[in-house]
């Protein structure tokens, strides 16, 4: 389905992506995993076609990108990509049409997932009025309203409590089972380890391991136990047969030196710890890339990169903000003359500069609303 060999994505002195490499097959729950900032949206930009490109090849069965390829792609983004003074239904079938729905088609469609969301009663609202979750719901159907062969999802649970993440996750099953490939980017190491066929996981921009959940796991070793229990574990990080400690207040993940080690570790627990659970176990997904970056998923240490490396390369400015504001700087300069000529005057009449200061005024206030249709226009074309 999709082959991403070699991508590789710079802004300037900051590389976004280097060296990525990825297969997804239809019917495949693919994770797309790395940190906060470790490149992954700016893959996906770049897979998708929203940005170029430095070098790399990117082919769907075998062929490289083409415009017609959008209406087989469902595209969650990161960020919210809606017309937040729209009604829900309104910016559903919209969004519909632009994939080629007919308009009673996409009015069934949308009344089912919003009744599979829950937000039945909500079609007539508009989108500023719901809460942030069920705004990301409404991007989901979105995304899958037109039954895509692919789906991509850029941090899917974003927003979603509990209850409704159980819900996407029987979505994806279904959409699995219909031969649909997705791919879902996240850093919540706990969704991919439940859900994920295969893995891509990367820091940096770089790949840093990938394969089969299975393959991934049996690689790093069975040498783990998990332990649950009250008290100070923080000694646990200093014995000497403990070759790696993840310890939060009741919970630890350790891998062991030798699993025949476990014995002398309970020797060490007796006395010190009031043990609930000690069990043998596979390295979790989290405990995995732990060991392989060397930091936290989910630490507030990590520099935000995304800042830098996720944005598209810089615009040049629309030609309508352009305008108004050459437009607004010539009323300014007229105003200055103006005003000068007048106060040299022995019976100034300050009719002109008002009107010329309102002028400005309304100047200001056209630029505000050239830039804010160039930035829904850019969101609108992020989305397709």
């Amino acid at each position: 389905m999709l082959r991403v060999t070699d991508l590789r994505k710079a802004y300037d002195t900051v590389v976004a992506v280097d060296g990525v490499s990825l297969e997804v097959q239809r019917g495949e729950l693919f994770g797309l995993l790395g940190p906060n900032g470790a490149g992954k949206t700016t893959t996906i930009r770049t897979v998708l076609n929203i940005i170029a490109p430095d070098s790399g090849s990117i082919t769907f069965d075998g062929k490289p990108f083409s415009p017609e390829m959008w209406n087989i792609i469902g595209y969650l983004p990161e960020e919210r990509g809606l017309y937040r003074k729209s009604k829900v239904l309104n910016t559903i079938l919209y969004f519909a049409s632009l994939k080629g729905i007919p308009a009673q088609a996409a009015k069934r469609l949308a009344d089912r997932w919003l009744d599979r969301f829950g937000l039945k009663e909500s079609g007539y609202r508009k989108v500023d009025e719901l809460s942030k979750g069920n705004q990301q719901k409404i991007q989901i159907i979105i995304a899958i309203l037109h039954s895509p062969q692919l789906l991509v999802l850029d941090e899917p649970f974003a927003g979603l409590d509990p209850v409704n993440q159980i819900l996407l996750k029987d979505i994806f099953l279904e959409l699995r089972q219909q031969n649909t490939a997705v791919i879902f980017s996240t850093h919540q190491m706990e969704q991919a380890e439940k859900m994920c066929d295969n893995i891509c996981l990367i820091n940096k921009g770089k790949h840093v391991l990938s394969g089969s959940l299975r393959d991934v796991k049996k690689q790093y070793g069975t040498n783990s136990v998990r332990l649950e229990y009250e008290g100070d574990g923080s000694f646990l990080k200093k014995l000497p047969f403990v070759k790696r400690a993840d310890v939060y207040q009741n919970y630890a993940e350790l891998e062991l030196t030798d699993i025949q080690k476990s014995k002398e570790l309970l020797s060490k627990l007796d006395d010190r710890l009031s043990l609930r659970k000690f069990e043998i176990i596979e390295p979790s997904l989290n405990s995995i890339f732990l060991h392989v970056v060397g930091h936290p998923v989910n630490s507030e240490e990590v520099p935000p990169v995304s800042a830098m490396v996720a944005a598209p390369a810089r615009q040049p400015m629309d030609p309508r903000v352009k305008k108004e504001i050459l437009y607004l700087s010539l009323n300014i300069v007229i105003f200055f003359i103006v005003a000068i000529v007048t106060l040299t005057q022995d019976e100034p009449n300050f009719a002109f500069p008002a009107i010329f200061l309102a002028a400005i005024g309304l100047g200001i206030y056209r630029v505000l609303r050239a830039k804010g249709k160039a930035a829904e226009e850019q969101k609108l074309s992020e989305r397709l």
